[in-house]
């Protein structure tokens, strides 16, 4: 599948292990609608295996113009951790989606090149292990109204399965929020939003 425009994500939890010269690479794929729902699949997994030398992680959220990427490389030589796994989803066409991969220290240093493979190698058996599902189509809203109001909107995206791309505030009070959301919840979402804001939230479509 084509990196340049994803269509797939995962549909479930997945893990591969990798064992290179004394170090495992623990590679942990999960399904990630926003930068929260990443933040806490990061977490968990930190939790879960506190002793370990290293945990990276990469992002990929939305496609095209809204695609948002992160990558960490959680101590280990800048450009070797997060963005091989960062490659690993571009070259799967998966979006929406986090990997961690936990890296306990072997005793050998593998050179910049080859913790680069590992992490990379470590991300792919990870996806190739997930079941992949395709995208819903999704579309793109810009939505304004009271600050004060902030807290319902978000409640009501949520409930849709929505994510803000970005927001902006204004000294005049005005929030200003690019969202995502199921095409299929565009009519069900405005009505919703029309009546708890009682019109003072506006939408339109991008």
């Amino acid at each position: 599948m084509a990196s340049g425009d994803p269509e797939l994500t995962v549909g479930a939890p997945a893990r591969a292990d990798l064992r290179i010269l004394g170090s495992r690479f623990l590679a942990c794929v999960s399904p990630a609608a926003d930068r929260n729902a990443a933040r806490r699949v990061c977490d968990a997994v930190r939790a879960e295996f506190p002793d370990a030398t290293h945990h990276c992680f990469a992002l990929r959220l939305g496609a095209g113009d809204a695609e948002v990427t992160l990558a960490h490389d959680a101590g280990e030589p800048a450009r070797t951790a997060g963005a091989p796994i960062l490659q690993a989803l571009a070259a799967a066409g998966v979006t929406d989606a986090v990997v961690v991969v936990v890296r306990w220290f072997g005793g050998t240093k593998l050179g910049k090149g080859g913790l680069a493979r590992a992490y990379r190698e470590a991300a792919r058996r990870a996806l190739a292990a997930a079941p992949l599902v395709r995208r819903r189509a999704s579309i793109r809203m810009d939505l304004r109204g009271p600050l004060a109001l902030l807290g319902d909107v978000r409640h009501l995206l949520a409930g849709e399965e929505g994510r803000v791309v970005a927001e902006t505030y204004g000294g005049d009070g005005e929030a200003r929020l690019t969202v995502e959301l199921p095409a299929e919840a565009f009519a069900r979402f405005a009505a919703a939003l029309a009546e708890r804001t009682r019109g003072r939230f506006t939408c339109s479509s991008l």
